[in-house]
């Protein structure tokens, strides 16, 4: 796996019925975005983002950018921007399918959990294996 650390921009926003909620956007990978009613929230789901958005690009076989050093990204003035952080993702060399099996119990229980924070499938069982690989 390569590491690589991805500038975020953090921004504070509001919706319609006045509540304040954070957003975060990757200026280097268009598209990812990710939010929350927290910037902790924000910054976890940031990570969780940033996993399937580089995961979907390396599996449709695109580029991934190098990432921008915070020097060379500008400041939008219509952007209430509250933080720039930096977020950790493992770049895979490539994308393999596996078979695995387990109890349709199991896997049901998988599925609804995914769906209610939203993920696929192969995204929740890959952030689970990860965090039982990886040092605490």
């Amino acid at each position: 796996m390569n590491v690589k650390h991805y500038p975020i921009i953090i921004e504070r926003g509001e919706n319609d019925a006045g509540e304040v909620g954070f957003g975060g956007f990757f200026p280097d990978l268009p598209g990812c975005v990710s939010g929350g009613d927290s910037l902790g929230e924000a910054l976890r789901n940031a990570e969780k983002a940033l996993v399937l958005h580089i995961g979907a690009m390396v599996r449709d076989g695109e580029d991934i950018p190098a990432p921008s050093r915070f020097g060379e990204i500008g400041h939008d003035q219509e952007v209430d921007e509250v933080l720039r952080a930096l977020v950790r993702v493992d770049v895979p060399a490539k994308w393999v399918t596996v078979n695995v099996s387990m109890a349709e119990t199991l896997l049901q229980r998988i599925d609804v959990t995914a769906r209610e924070i939203g993920m696929t499938r192969s995204g929740f069982l890959m952030e689970a294996a990860r965090r039982m690989v990886e040092p605490i």
